[in-house]
């Protein structure tokens, strides 16, 4: 089947750039060039579309308004805003129908690479199970807001920390969260923190955005099938996964982006929980069932009854978002590392270890019992290191239970 794709801009100069520059990959994708909203629309009912690139400003229909009709009439789709409009009131009305932005001038090149992923991600959808259960989502949420905006500040020279604790301050719930979360013992902080600013100043900015995306995640998906203390235990679980993930990647030496995306995928690893249990109702009420009566793990239930995990729907749900792939891939297959492409040390290796490390030491009903691999470890060159890595995070356990 044909990869479609629909691009849509009003400035026939910038469509004619596009058509030049993707002119290399007409042998994999059919493109389609629309002028405008209502060319797009009669472009979409003659025909479906895997991906549509939109501008946000154009006449008559802009392309927030675009993007909703394009929800409502094909939500398979994924939605991106190539623009560089400035308006902000306009991109963040965009926020909901849109699942991607890419910044005007993009390079060739890197659109190329948004695109391919973008379709790789397609595939996962091959799983007969994993497609029936994303059709039956509502809607596929959007990035928050406030975590747009953060990704802006963050682009600045010098970003401000007053702006920063402005846009998380707008949201009360938000804000609660966030502090919440910062003020735990698993990070260890020297007093208690009552603002975003101060958060930055001793945890960094881009924790602090992996905050934001995490509390946005517990807050977009609710079930009546998980009590308070099953959330609890999946925010407590995902924290401690996450420091000791970073852990891990530090005691390999890794740099420091290795670190921080190996904490966010460790954040973020778990999410497929609240998202299955928020949007199957019934159907995963029997998978924690099954768990419970044939006393396996969480995500071999999954797998049994659902054809499909946590780890593949979240990992799906991130890629639309446009997250790094590394983090993706950590969260797709931190419970089957060796199904991945990894030929070394990344923050996919880090996670597997640092979850199934947890996953012994709090012993719950959503626990998913997947051993480390170690035919992975060996493969990636990190066969001895395993031992290495449970002592130092034995003991960085004991700290913080000391300090808690």
């Amino acid at each position: 089947m044909a990869k479609r794709i629909l691009f849509v801009d009003d400035e026939p100069m910038l469509l004619t750039g596009l058509k030049r520059s993707l002119r290399p990959m007409r042998g994999e994708w059919e493109m389609v060039f629309a002028a405008g909203g209502e060319e797009a629309l009669a472009a979409i009912d003659r025909q479906a579309f895997d991906i549509i690139v939109t501008d946000m400003r154009m006449p008559g229909m802009d392309g927030a308004q675009l993007l909703e009709e394009v929800q409502k009439r094909s939500p398979q789709t994924l939605r991106m805003v190539l623009s560089g409009q400035s308006d902000r009131e306009t991109i963040l009305r965009s926020v909901n129908p849109a699942h991607q932005f890419i910044s005007k001038p993009c390079e060739g090149g890197e659109l190329k690479s948004r695109l391919t992923r973008a379709f790789a991600l397609k595939n996962l959808l091959q799983n007969p199970g994993l497609r029936e259960l994303v059709t039956k989502l509502d809607y596929l949420p959007s990035l928050p807001p406030v975590y747009l905006q953060l990704n802006e500040e963050l682009r600045r020279a010098e970003p401000s920390l007053q702006r920063i604790d402005e846009l998380i301050g707008a949201d009360m719930a938000m804000t609660a969260k966030i502090l919440k979360l910062v003020n735990s013992a698993f990070f260890c902080l020297p007093c208690e923190i009552s603002s975003a600013s101060h958060a930055v100043q001793l945890l960094g900015l881009d924790t602090l955005r992996t905050l934001v995306l995490t509390a946005h995640v517990f807050e977009q998906f609710q079930s009546r099938l998980l009590t308070a203390d099953d959330v609890q235990q999946i925010s407590n679980h995902s924290l401690a996964v996450s420091h000791s993930a970073r852990a891990i990647a530090h005691f390999e030496h890794a740099d420091q982006h290795i670190q921080d995306e190996s904490f966010t995928a460790g954040l973020l690893h778990d999410a497929g929980k609240l998202i299955l249990a928020s949007a199957l109702g019934e159907q995963y009420a029997k998978v924690l069932e099954q768990s419970e009566k044939a006393d396996v793990g969480l995500y071999a239930a999954e797998c049994e009854l659902l054809g499909c995990s946590h780890a593949q729907v979240a990992a799906y749900l991130f890629g639309l978002w446009g997250l790094p792939g590394t983090i993706i891939e950590a969260v797709a297959w931190h419970h089957d590392p060796a199904g991945s492409l990894s030929v070394k040390f990344s923050p996919l290796a880090a996670v597997h270890v640092a979850s199934a490390y947890h996953d012994e030491r709090s012993p719950s009903r959503l626990r998913d019992r997947t051993p480390i691999d170690a035919a992975f470890l060996a493969a990636i060159g990190c066969a001895e290191r395993e031992k290495v890595w449970r002592t130092k995070l034995d003991e960085l356990d004991e700290k913080e239970e000391h300090h808690g």
